[in-house]
C-alpha cells in the first residue's frame, strides 16, 4: 500500500509539474481600452487605414462619441488621388504602392473629412473582401505612363483618367447617404460624428541619425507625405507610450513584423535572448550543441514566457540602418498586459481578421516595441509633461 501511494503521490506531482510547463502564456489584463471590432484588411496593403482608423475610433469612444465603423477604403481612395498626382509632380521619384502611414489617415481627415463603412465599402470589383492587386497594378501602370508621356505635355485629362479607374474599383463617393436612420451630407458626417483635431496628435519615434527633441522626416518609403516625427530618446519613448496607456490613451503603432519572434497566429510579439554570455556555463554547453533549427524551435515554440533580450539604443539604430527594422506593418495598441511571471506586454489589435489564437489580438513585450518600433502616433496629452515640455509641445 505504501509503494502505491509514493506511486500515486509521484505521478500526481509528475502531472501538475508538466501541467505548470505546459500552460503557455497567461495574461493578466492591466489596462483594457474601448476598441471597436477587429476589421480584415485580406490581401490589401493597407494596415496604415485599417489601424490609423482604428486609433481614430478609439479616440471618438475616449472623448464620449458613438461607436463608429469608419470606411477604410475612403481614406486609400482620397490617398491614391493625391499619390497619382504627387507621383507625377515629383517625376515619379515617389512611392506609387498600397503602403501609406497614419500621416495620411490624418490627412484625409483634414481635408475631406471621413465616411462611414456603410457608406463606402470600396469593394465594386466583384470581392467579397479586399483584394487589391488588381488595382494596385492597372493604377501603377497608369499613373507611371503618364509621368513618361512622350508628348513631353500633360492632357488635361489624365486626372479624371485616374478618378475613372479608382471608381471603378472602389466605387464613386456618395455625396448622400443614409446613416443612423436619416440622410447625411458627406461633409457632415465628420462634424456631425468625429469630434477629433488632427493639430493635437503627434507622431513619435527614437533615431540617433537625427537630433533628439526635434522633428524629422522618416525615411521610409511609405512616408510619401512627407510626415514629421518627434526624436526622443529610446527610454523615453517607451515611457510615451506605458504611460499613454495608463492614462486611458491608445497608440496608434507602426513597425516591423518580419521577424521569427512575431507570430499572428500564436499572438505574440517576442525578442528572445539568445546571447550565450548571458548563460550559465550548463546553459551554454547545451545551446553550443544545439543545431540552429534545434535552437530556433527552442526560442520561438511561443509555449512559454522566454528571457528576451535588453534593447540598447544602439541596437535599434543598427537594425534600421541595416534594413533589418523597415516599415511593414501598422497596428493599434489598445491596453497592457502581464504574464504569469510579472513581465509587461502590450495588447495590439491587428488588421487579420480574427482566426488567431487572440480573437485577432497579439501581446508584444516591451524588449519587442523598444527593438521594432518605426514610429507611433498619440495625443498630444498622451505624452508625460515633462518630454512634451522638451519638445515644445503645448
Amino acid at each position: 500500500m505504501k509503494t502505491i501511494l509514493t506511486t500515486f503521490i509521484l505521478m500526481v506531482c509528475v502531472t501538475a509539474m508538466s501541467a505548470q510547463t505546459d500552460t503557455g502564456y497567461v495574461f493578466t489584463n492591466i489596462k483594457d481600452l474601448p476598441a471597436t471590432s477587429v476589421k480584415d484588411q485580406y490581401r490589401s496593403g493597407t494596415c496604415w487605414s485599417f489601424s490609423g482608423l482604428s486609433f481614430i475610433e478609439s479616440e471618438v469612444l475616449r472623448k464620449g462619441g458613438k461607436n463608429l465603423d469608419l470606411s477604410e477604403m475612403y481614406v486609400v481612395r482620397k490617398c491614391y488621388e493625391y499619390k497619382a498626382e504627387k507621383y507625377v509632380r515629383m517625376h515619379g521619384t515617389i512611392n506609387l504602392d498600397a503602403g501609406g502611414a497614419f500621416f495620411d489617415v490624418f490627412w484625409v481627415l483634414d481635408h475631406y473629412g471621413l465616411l462611414p463603412e456603410s457608406a463606402y465599402k470600396g469593394l465594386n470589383y466583384g470581392e467579397d473582401n479586399h483584394v487589391h492587386g488588381e488595382v494596385n497594378a492597372a493604377l501603377q501602370a497608369f499613373v507611371k505612363s503618364i509621368e513618361t508621356n512622350k508628348n513631353r505635355k500633360l492632357s488635361t485629362a489624365w486626372t479624371g483618367a485616374v478618378d475613372g479607374i479608382l471608381d471603378s474599383y472602389f466605387g464613386s463617393v456618395p455625396e448622400v447617404f443614409e446613416y443612423d436612420g436619416k440622410k447625411v451630407i458627406e461633409n457632415d458626417f465628420t462634424q456631425n460624428y468625429i469630434d477629433i483635431d488632427p493639430s493635437d496628435y503627434v507622431s513619435v519615434t527614437s533615431f540617433t541619425h537625427h537630433p533628439f527633441y526635434q522633428k524629422f522626416i522618416l525615411e521610409i518609403p511609405d512616408n510619401w507625405l512627407w510626415g514629421e516625427s518627434y526624436n526622443v530618446p529610446l527610454d523615453e519613448m517607451a515611457e510615451i507610450c506605458k504611460y499613454a496607456v495608463e492614462n486611458g490613451y491608445t497608440i496608434a503603432w507602426g513597425g516591423d513584423v518580419s521577424e521569427k519572434g512575431f507570430s499572428h497566429k500564436n499572438g505574440l510579439a517576442i525578442v528572445p535572448d539568445d546571447n550565450v554570455e548571458d548563460m550559465s556555463d550548463l546553459e551554454r554547453a547545451k545551446w553550443e550543441k544545439m543545431s540552429t533549427g534545434e535552437k530556433d524551435k527552442t526560442l520561438y515554440s511561443f509555449k512559454k514566457p522566454v528571457k528576451e533580450k535588453q534593447i540598447t539604443q544602439g541596437m535599434r539604430q543598427e537594425e534600421f540602418d541595416n534594413y533589418q527594422t523597415t516599415d511593414d506593418h501598422g497596428m493599434h495598441i489598445t491596453g497592457l498586459v502581464k504574464d504569469q511571471n510579472g513581465t509587461l506586454y502590450y495588447k495590439v489589435k491587428n488588421s487579420w481578421n480574427t482566426n488567431n489564437k487572440y480573437d485577432g489580438y497579439l501581446y508584444m513585450s516591451e524588449p519587442y516595441l523598444k527593438l521594432k518600433t518605426m514610429n507611433f502616433v498619440v495625443h498630444k496629452d498622451a505624452i508625460p509633461k515633462e518630454i512634451r515640455k522638451k519638445l515644445g509641445i503645448k
